[in-house]
């Protein structure tokens, strides 16, 4: 028989794909040269994951377009090691082409030609399948392990770019031997003379209130590079010599310029391509952690740029936007005015609209990616409009409804009620449930140690409740805790103006 060899290697953790392939094929040649079969052509991915299906490698999916030509060349197809070739389920989405097509698959596990009718090699490919998958898997946690406590512990430069304001220095050689060996050296952040300077400067801006558009303008005033422009080495995607907002932003929230090392900001997720059809498998996308998962260095690890202090208030008030006290806001200038500005929410996706002139006359506007939309499974338009003057047609009687005497008490309570959003509500509802669901463990434990139980496995069982019901309630304080006005105190506000309808009627639109 004629056989085609396929074979896989991935160059993440530096294999040499070529003694990689050799002694893949040797495997593969012991098996079938023992039977005077030989191997006539090569199917090689090189650099791809295991994870990725067949018809995503590039040369395994060439071998399943051979497949399909009577003219292949070869009777069998033969894989020296399967934990390579085949990863999860894998086996039993691809085997099934081969025995369609009439083409055997080999396999040394088991010693031969894999038997479609066999209970026991499917049993054995859907194992080694499984196989694959846990030691992706394992070798996963381990490296994100190791990265976690070399971060925390050691405050090692774990690679990738500087943050601008940064250079990278020599640290000395790697204290790995083998890559010792390779000439492999570590490295550690140090302050660029250059950029250091301008990140002081935005952080001290800052907190004097300018706001980061104004800051981002100032600095591209000033002939500043941004920090594409100031690495263009490290940042070939992108050739701008403005200031983005964004740019200013992420300098304002990395904790690396208070001197210490942070990973895991970032993840790398497994997103499915297509929901529709899961065998397509899935593609990386960089995701936010939340902060909270972020790991940081135990001691300073280089030179700070700011201080602790400064970085904590400029946190403060990023998250308090423009309400932050001494705020310096840029006025808008708007050609038009729009009514309804700000008030209005699209009814397919919950998003604010923004103002839109069309047609000689205001409109109210929604625009939705099409792919954002197929993702969340929401018939929406790419752009949606409404007219003003249709809506405004209907405020006035829908208010004069609203404030009635027999509507008034469900309408204060309605506002009320919004002063918390629909998310916020949520999270304390689910924050009570959770807290009441710990009080009856509590209950129970306490049943337990009367009943007998042994007291030191109860106080364990008690003290990490304990700790979690802690955090609960300092959330539910959080979400709680800010001043609300009561349906009372509203209604003294709305018997003041004495008729909203007539009061709005008669109001300047500019207030």
């Amino acid at each position: 028989m004629r056989f085609a060899f396929y074979g896989r290697v991935s160059t993440e953790d530096n294999q040499d794909p070529e003694a990689s392939r050799n002694w893949q094929l040797a495997r593969a040649r012991g098996l079938i040269e023992a039977a005077g079969h030989a191997i006539v052509s090569e199917y090689f991915d090189i650099g791809t994951s295991r994870s990725l299906p067949w018809k995503r490698r590039p040369r395994a999916a060439d071998l399943l377009a051979a497949l399909r030509n009577p003219r292949r060349g070869f009777d069998g197809v033969v894989i020296g090691e399967p934990q390579r070739a085949f990863y999860g389920n894998q086996f039993g989405l691809t085997f099934p082409l081969f025995e369609h097509f009439g083409v055997q698959l080999w396999i040394p596990e088991v010693g031969g030609a894999v038997d479609p009718g066999s209970d026991a090699h499917d049993l054995v490919m859907s194992l080694y399948g499984g196989m694959s998958k846990g030691e992706r898997n394992r070798i996963k946690i381990r490296v994100r392990s190791a990265m976690a406590a070399q971060a925390a512990t050691e405050g090692r430069f774990l690679g990738g770019r500087p943050p601008y304001g940064y250079q990278l220095a020599d640290a000395g050689p790697h204290p790995n031997p083998s890559k010792a060996a390779d000439g492999r050296r570590l490295h550690r952040l140090e302050p660029d003379p250059l950029t250091a300077p301008v990140v002081a400067r935005i952080y001290r801006e800052y907190l004097a209130g300018s706001g980061i558009y104004a800051i981002a303008e100032g600095l591209t005033r000033d002939g500043i590079p941004s920090p594409s422009a100031a690495d263009p080495r490290r940042n070939p995607h992108r050739h701008s010599n403005a200031w983005a907002k964004s740019a200013v932003r992420v300098i304002l929230t990395n904790p690396r310029y208070t001197g210490r090392q942070v990973w895991n900001r970032q993840r790398k997720a497994e997103i499915l391509i297509d929901i529709e059809d899961v065998a397509l498998g899935h593609e990386t996308k960089m995701r936010w952690n939340p902060a909270r998962e972020w790991i940081y260095s135990s001691a300073l690890v280089h030179e700070p740029l700011v201080d602790d202090d400064t970085f904590e208030q400029v946190q403060t008030q990023l998250a308090a936007g423009a309400r932050r006290p001494g705020v310096k806001s840029k006025p808008r200038a708007s050609k038009r005015g729009y009514t309804l500005s700000g008030l209005l929410f699209c009814g397919l996706c919950d998003r604010r609209m923004v103002g839109s002139y069309n047609n000689n006359r205001n409109h109210y506007r929604c625009t939705y990616a099409a792919e954002y939309a197929d993702a969340n499974s929401i018939a929406h338009p790419r752009s949606l409009y409404v007219r003003e003057d249709k809506i405004i047609e209907q405020v006035d009687p829908w208010i004069s409804r609203a404030f009635r005497p027999a509507n008034l008490q469900a309408t204060l309570q309605a506002i009320a009620d919004a002063q918390h959003n629909d998310a916020e509500q949520q999270r304390i509802a689910v924050a009570r449930e959770k807290l009441a669901i710990i009080q009856t463990k509590l209950d129970r434990y306490r049943a337990a140690l009367e009943a007998g139980t042994d007291p030191a496995l109860v106080q364990q069982w008690t003290t990490q409740v304990q700790a979690e019901k802690a955090t609960i309630e300092a959330e539910l304080r959080q979400l709680t805790g800010r001043r609300t006005m009561t349906p009372a105190e509203i209604q003294t506000v709305v018997e003041a103006l004495s008729g909203i309808a007539n009061v709005l009627r008669t109001a300047d639109p500019a207030d």
